[in-house]
This record gives C-alpha cells, sequence and structure tokens, in this order.
C-alpha cells in the first residue's frame, strides 16, 4: 500500500503569466500558497490480475491502454509500469473545477505514488515538470504550470517562469508575523459553481497564441501586479496587498466574459461593503472559491453565511507533494 498527497494552492499574485503562450515570449511570474488541503492517491497491489481505478467513476479493465481516466493511463504509460495487479483510488478534500488546482495536485500526487512504486527518487522540480509535460504536452490541456509546481513544493512560493520553459522557484521572503496575519485574514468562501478551468483558459493561450496586442498588455500589467504583490507582502504591507487584489480581480475580469457573472459580481461588492479590503477568484475563474483579505472577520462571514456561501478554513502547507504511507 503507497498512500501520497498533494495540496491544493491559492494564488497570490501575476496569476495567468504561467502558460506557455505567453511566457514563452515574455517570461512570467507569479507567488502561489499551497493550502491545508489534499488531494490523496492509493496505491495498492491486487491478488487477481486486473486494475482497479476508483475516483467518481469506477473501472475495471486488464490492461492499461483499456483505462479511461487519461492522466492515469498516460502516468502509467509514461513511467513503463504495466503491472495488471493494481488498484488506484483517489480522494480530495475539495471537489475538482473549483479554482484550487486540484488536477495538477492530482497529477503530482499520482506520480509521486507511481515513483514510489518502482523505488524512484524524484526532486520536487521534476516531479512538477514530469506533471506539466503529462497535462500539457501528452494530454494537450491548455493550462498553466502554476499548479503542479506549487503542489509539488509547497508553501509561500514564487516562481518565475523562463522563455526556454524552465522555471525557477523559491520562498517567498516573508516574516512569520506577516505570514501569520495573511493567514488569519485571507478567508475563502466557495460560490456553489464548478467549472472547467480549459474552456476559460483556451480562449486565453488561444488569443496570446495569435498575439493579440489587449490580451498581452493585460497579462503583463498582472505580471507586474505579481511583482508588487511579491513587495508587500514582503515588506509585510499586507493593505497594500489587498488593494492589488483588487486591482487584479478587475483586470483579470477582462480577459475572458466567462471569468464572472452579475451573482459573482454582487457578492462580491456585499463583501467589499462588509469587511473585506480586497478580494478575487481565485483560479481560471468562472466558479469556484471567492477569497478575501478581511481584518473585520466575523462581519464578513455572518455576510457571507447570509448569502448562502460556505468558507472552508485553511492553513498554509510546507510540505508539498509527499508519501503519507507505505507499506
Amino acid at each position: 500500500m503507497i498512500i501520497a498527497r498533494s495540496p491544493l494552492r491559492i494564488s497570490l499574485g501575476g496569476g495567468g503569466t504561467d502558460l506557455a503562450s505567453y511566457y514563452h515570449e515574455h517570461g512570467g511570474f507569479l507567488i502561489a500558497g499551497a493550502i491545508d488541503k489534499y488531494v490523496y492517491i492509493t496505491l495498492h497491489q491486487t491478488f487477481k490480475q486486473e486494475l482497479i481505478i476508483k475516483y467518481s467513476k469506477l473501472e475495471h479493465v486488464k490492461s492499461v491502454e483499456e483505462i479511461e481516466h487519461p492522466i492515469i493511463r498516460e502516468a502509467l504509460k509514461l513511467l513503463q509500469i504495466n503491472d495488471p495487479h493494481m488498484e488506484i483510488t483517489s480522494m480530495a478534500d475539495i471537489p475538482s473545477g473549483t479554482g484550487l488546482g486540484s488536477s495538477g495536485s492530482f497529477t503530482t500526487s499520482l506520480l509521486k505514488a507511481l515513483h514510489a512504486y518502482k523505488k524512484n527518487l524524484f526532486h520536487p522540480n521534476e516531479l512538477a515538470e514530469q506533471a506539466c509535460h503529462l497535462e500539457i504536452d501528452v494530454l494537450g490541456e491548455p493550462i498553466g504550470k502554476q499548479d503542479q509546481y506549487i503542489a509539488a513544493f509547497g508553501g509561500l512560493t514564487c516562481f518565475e517562469f523562463l522563455p526556454d520553459h524552465s522555471v525557477k522557484a523559491w520562498p517567498l521572503n516573508i516574516s512569520q508575523e506577516t505570514m501569520h496575519n495573511l493567514e488569519d485574514n485571507l478567508l475563502l468562501f466557495f460560490t456553489g459553481y464548478s467549472r472547467s478551468a480549459s474552456a476559460i483558459l483556451r480562449d486565453q493561450n488561444d488569443k496570446s497564441k495569435e498575439n493579440d496586442t489587449e490580451m498581452t498588455n493585460n497579462l503583463h500589467f498582472v505580471k507586474e501586479l505579481g511583482l508588487k504583490s511579491k513587495d508587500a507582502l514582503e515588506s509585510g504591507n499586507l493593505h497594500e496587498f489587498a488593494h492589488l487584489m483588487n486591482v487584479h480581480w478587475e483586470h483579470k475580469k477582462q480577459r475572458s466574459k466567462q471569468m464572472s457573472n452579475s451573482v459573482i459580481d454582487d457578492w462580491y461588492e456585499e463583501a467589499l461593503q462588509h469587511g473585506a479590503m480586497g478580494g478575487k477568484m481565485i483560479g481560471a475563474g468562472g466558479g469556484g472559491f471567492l477569497m478575501f483579505y478581511s481584518e473585520d472577520k466575523m462581519r464578513l462571514r455572518h455576510r457571507m453565511r447570509e448569502l448562502g456561501l460556505e468558507e472552508v478554513r485553511f492553513r498554509f502547507d510546507f510540505n508539498g507533494t509527499q508519501l503519507v504511507a507505505t507499506s
């Protein structure tokens, strides 16, 4: 039995500049934070000659090629695992399609478990890059590299995406006091909407590839916001960070009509009127979680509950993708 887990994540600035269609020409930068909500993968050798795959569906197949789940099928092929005596099960603290990077967490957790099965040692950078290769190159998903990298590394981490497709990662230089205040004052509320990030990101990806001036300038500005957010966090200026969240959200909405809707906009305004100093939609947009920075948390929580939004409380995770158990 092997159990691996990967943390989900929140974006703290610069999100969207991690797509190759942008960073290959201009370089990207963002800050992400891993949180203590996880995707788990269990791997177990079975007695019978079959592959059992359990996720939202249940698959019983005889060969890797018959597996319907694309990430599991291609991960097994990538690592040249053909053993038909295997059961793979996935579980998650938060459902997919909610903007917290669950696909990247799923892939890194799965690869971690499979490498443990093969007794391979893998650096987080190698794990993240292999997960990116699987999702972006093999499966053709129009996504960025943020989710796989923050899942692999954990922590509050800065990532620079270079035109040659390499990635630099380093910890945000934040004081303990600022980190605890940030952790205490960031609140996540579930909108009730789930969506596919691929549909929203594909539009951004296509426009970037076409050198669409409006899209490129938007992402230039968002990258600068990411760098300003880094400066604000490292200097302990959380009020400035909250302001930058608002600016980021306004520019993020300009990238796609699917990014928000009238109901989400109304909730956002209500939050700002009831204690939130700044906020944005986490992930590609269109649903999932609204995140706010507030120093008047009780008033904000009370109003969001009145509006029917469920809060998910969290702490930061500093372990990244890891093995929970092997036997």
